[in-house]
């Protein structure tokens, strides 16, 4: 879905402000796909990682500084949630009520503990939490 759009989106005459700089930083920035179907080939700053997740992403934040986020997976999110990959949250919370979808926290067995760092209120009314998972 991402690669569909984002890598011309900036291209587009009519394209908007977000949309040209998100399209510069997406075709920039590294990417990590957790995917059992897809291979790298012809992506750009891409790394596809089909097994082995607990060893590939330690190997991948042992590599530097840089935070790995993901964009709207739960399915990604409950894979690495399942293996205690992710060390913290940004849950945004729109002001629309949704009677379907996939629950972000679905199957999860252990208890994950949430330290609150910080929180934001956008004009839009949508509020950002901030939280970093307390290892025990």
């Amino acid at each position: 879905m991402m690669q569909g759009y984002w890598p011309n989106a900036g291209k587009d005459p009519n394209a908007s402000k977000h949309d040209k700089e998100h399209s510069d930083w997406y075709n920039t920035v590294s990417k990590v796909v957790l995917s059992k179907t897809l291979s790298a080939k012809g992506l750009e700053n891409t790394t596809v990682i089909n097994d082995h997740l607990a060893d590939n992403i330690n190997k991948i934040k042992k590599q530097g500084d840089k935070n790995i986020l993901i964009f709207g997976s739960p399915g990604a999110s409950h894979s690495l949630l399942s293996e205690s990959l992710i060390d913290e949250f940004w849950l945004l919370v729109n002001p629309v009520l949704l009677g379907k979808g996939i629950p972000l926290f679905k199957g999860i067995t252990e208890t994950t503990k949430l330290k609150l760092i910080e929180t934001k209120t956008f004009s839009s009314g949508v509020i950002a939490l901030h939280y970093e998972t307390k290892k025990d």
